[in-house]
């Protein structure tokens, strides 16, 4: 169905819906085609391109709420659907925070966003297989790698339309391009692994794959022989993918529905310090090019850029109008979580930043979940590169490092500048003082 045909059809069952009695309504049509391969060993292991398409609806009746949504786009299916969901809404408890967000202008140029790149969509087949083949040639061409675990390459091209009965209709289209390897080394039981992957809306932002397969590699091959180390307290140097992981867990912490439901530390405190006066932290969903980038969240509410943490100051939560209302407070066009949301970048570089340690790790690698958003206590195994002097020595696995989020916030004594946006959340590498490692 075309563009304008699913926006038709969206703003169509808006007024169907207040034909059929609803106080007020929201329609969202999204819609996207995948391709993805997998390989491993030079052959296809995985080859898969489909296409899938979803309407909802929310309906309001007198602040009682009900939600509905179907993939099958027969116009009178879509309204005995809509029907059912009145009804329901009827028989539900009224919610007085239930309502649709007061209409905002989108103002933003979609096509400055950089959110879509037709030639992602022409892309051939064969040249995504041979760039994915590509990136595994390249690892297994190193001597000091004994395995693959498979490469990849996948696209994306999906549209979102979202309308309501406040007037608002608006739909954007985007598209993405993502490609990664991981390898094996090591001998016997000392058998290490790790990968890398690269994401863009477009291909020009795409890495080659000699530089998603080397990083893979480097990735690899620096863990080998990885060493246990005393239990300690030390300077911890966070990769940029390690402080995106931590920035997830604020993300969460900072998200308007557990703040309402008190289920964060952060509840309560807003315009508090919460972390040191060199942090600024930012939620920005009209960054071009990047990740989180939309002109409009999942409500319609138009994306804007939100000081989150601005000199070590919470001024604010990431809302929905729901939780907005709750809070008594206006939403920030979060509906659907964070944009782009990051730590802004300092000064040094990375090798700086490890230069300063003289004693501590560089943090390269976590598992398991082991965060608790309602004390922000964090602990979880561990793996890096320990650091004597100023310099890389040893591989470090089988840690947990440990602490608190508030603390660890306090403690950033050093912010890199090396944020490459390979997530929607993001930072560059970060030095933590004081973090607790147990090991041996």
């Amino acid at each position: 169905m075309r563009s304008e045909n699913l926006r038709n059809l969206a703003e169509k069952f808006v007024e169907k819906a207040k034909k059929l009695g609803a106080s007020e309504c929201q329609v969202s049509i999204g819609s996207d085609t995948n391709f993805e391969v997998q390989i491993l060993n030079q052959e296809i292991e995985k080859l898969n391109q489909a296409g899938s398409k979803s309407v909802s609806f929310k309906v309001i009746v007198d602040s009682k709420v009900a939600y509905a949504s179907s993939s099958d786009f027969n116009e009178g299916t879509l309204e005995r659907l809509m029907q059912n969901a009145i009804a329901r809404a009827k028989l539900t408890s009224a919610d007085q925070f239930s309502g649709l967000p007061e209409l905002e202008k989108v103002t933003v140029d979609v096509d400055s966003l950089g959110l879509f790149d037709r030639r992602i969509i022409e892309l051939e087949a064969e040249r995504k297989i041979d760039f994915a083949k590509k990136l595994e040639q390249i690892g297994l061409s190193n001597k000091q790698i004994k395995v693959s675990v498979g490469s990849s390459y996948s696209t994306n091209y999906g549209e979102t339309v979202i309308a309501n009965t406040n007037g608002f209709s608006g739909s954007y289209q985007y598209t993405y391009c993502s490609a990664g390897a991981g390898f094996q080394s090591g001998d016997g039981n000392n058998l290490v692994e790790d990968y890398w992957y690269e994401t863009s809306l477009n291909l020009d932002g795409m890495k080659s794959a000699e530089e998603i397969a080397n990083m893979a590699v480097t990735r690899v091959i620096r863990m080998i022989g990885g060493q246990k180390v005393k239990s300690q307290v030390v300077p911890v140097v966070f990769e940029p993918t390690m402080t995106s992981t931590l920035l997830g867990f604020l993300a969460s912490c900072v998200n308007g529905n557990s703040i309402y439901m008190k289920r964060s530390f952060l509840a309560g405190k807003l315009g508090e310090q919460i972390a040191g006066a060199n942090i600024n932290i930012i939620d920005d969903g009209l960054m071009p090019g990047k990740l989180g980038t939309k002109p409009f969240d999942s409500e319609g509410v138009p994306t804007r850029r939100t000081p989150i943490v601005e000199n070590g100051v919470l001024k604010n939560y990431l809302l929905n109008t729901y939780s907005a209302k709750k809070l008594k407070l206006k939403s920030t066009g979060n509906a659907g979580g964070a944009n782009n949301f990051y730590l802004e970048q300092g000064k040094y570089s990375q090798e700086e930043i490890i230069k300063s340690v003289k004693n501590g790790l560089l943090l390269t690698r976590t598992i398991g979940q082991g965060t608790m958003p309602t004390t922000g206590d964090i602990s979880k195994g561990a793996y890096g590169m320990w650091i004597e002097n100023g310099e890389l020595t040893i591989p470090v696995s089988e840690i947990t490092f440990s602490g608190n989020l508030g603390d660890m916030l306090k403690n950033i004594s050093m912010i890199g500048n090396d944020n490459d946006f390979r997530r929607s959340v993001s930072g560059p590498t970060i030095k933590i003082e004081n973090v607790s490692l147990s090991g041996s």
